[in-house]
C-alpha cells in the first residue's frame, strides 16, 4: 500500500486541508508542464473544499477540471455533480478554469459514452490529482459493489445503469484514475471509517470496490479523514 493518513477534528478543516493541497498541485503542475488537469467527486462534502479551493491564487485559466463521474441528468438540475462544480469551484478567479463535463444530452449514458470519451481523450491525461469521495459501501466514483462498471479496463469512462436505488450514470474507469499522480480521498463518519478499516484488509474489490485505490503501489494516495 502506497497511503498516507491525516485525520482532522472537522470536516471543514479537512477539506480545506485538501482544498490547499490541490492549490499547491495545481501551481506546481502550471510550473513544470503549462497546464493543470483535475478530476473531483460530487456529493455533500465537495463543497467545503470547492469554496476553498476557488479562492486559492492559481493561474485558473491553465486549469483543466472534470469529474470522476456523473448522474445522467441535465447540468443545472440539482443532482447533477457539473452542477455542484459550476455553483461551488467555478466561482471568482476559478471561473476562468476549463469544465469538461460527462454529460452532453444523450437519453442514456450508454448513448453518450463515446462523446464522453472523445472528450476525454483530447486532455493531456494523466490527470495531476484525483480528489475522491467514498460510500459506505466502498463504492467510488460511481462504481459500485457487484457492477460490472468496476471491470472496465479499456475505457476512460464507462457507463452505469439505473437500479432501484440509483439514476444512471458516468463514471471514469478504474485505470483512468489509477493512472492519476496522486489520488486523495476524504470522508468522516463512523461507517465510512469502519468501512475504510475493513477495506484495507484482504479480500474481493468486487465486495469493496475501494480496496482497488487501497491495495495498488502504482499512485500514491492521499487520505483525509474526520470523526
Amino acid at each position: 500500500m502506497n497511503i498516507k493518513e491525516r485525520n482532522f477534528p472537522t470536516i471543514e478543516s479537512a477539506a480545506h486541508a485538501l482544498a490547499d493541497d490541490l492549490a499547491d498541485i495545481i501551481r506546481k503542475a502550471i510550473s513544470v508542464r503549462g497546464r493543470a488537469f483535475l478530476a473531483v467527486s460530487g456529493g455533500r462534502t465537495p463543497k467545503y473544499v470547492f469554496e476553498r479551493l476557488c479562492k486559492s491564487a492559481v493561474d485558473w485559466s491553465r486549469v483543466i477540471i472534470t469529474l470522476t463521474d456523473e448522474r445522467w441528468v441535465m447540468g443545472h438540475q440539482p443532482e447533477s455533480n457539473e452542477n455542484l462544480v459550476r455553483s461551488y469551484l467555478l466561482q471568482g478567479p476559478a471561473a476562468t478554469a476549463t469544465f469538461i463535463p460527462f454529460f452532453g444530452g444523450e437519453k442514456s449514458p450508454e448513448a453518450g459514452e463515446a462523446a464522453c470519451e472523445a472528450r476525454l481523450k483530447k486532455l493531456d491525461l494523466p490527470f495531476d490529482a484525483v480528489y475522491l469521495g467514498v460510500g459506505e459501501d466502498g463504492h467510488f466514483a460511481s462504481l459500485f459493489p457487484g457492477d460490472p462498471a468496476v471491470d472496465a479496463r479499456d475505457s476512460l469512462c464507462v457507463p452505469v445503469p439505473e437500479t432501484e436505488s440509483r439514476l444512471s450514470r458516468m463514471s471514469l474507469t478504474v485505470p483512468t484514475i489509477l493512472n492519476a499522480r496522486k489520488i486523495f480521498l476524504l470522508f468522516s463518519g463512523s461507517a465510512k471509517h469502519a468501512m475504510y478499516a475493513n477495506a484495507k484488509n484482504s479480500g474481493s474489490y468486487k465486495d469493496i470496490p475501494i480496496r482497488l485505490i487501497l491495495s495498488q503501489s502504482q499512485t500514491p494516495v492521499f487520505v483525509l479523514t474526520a470523526p
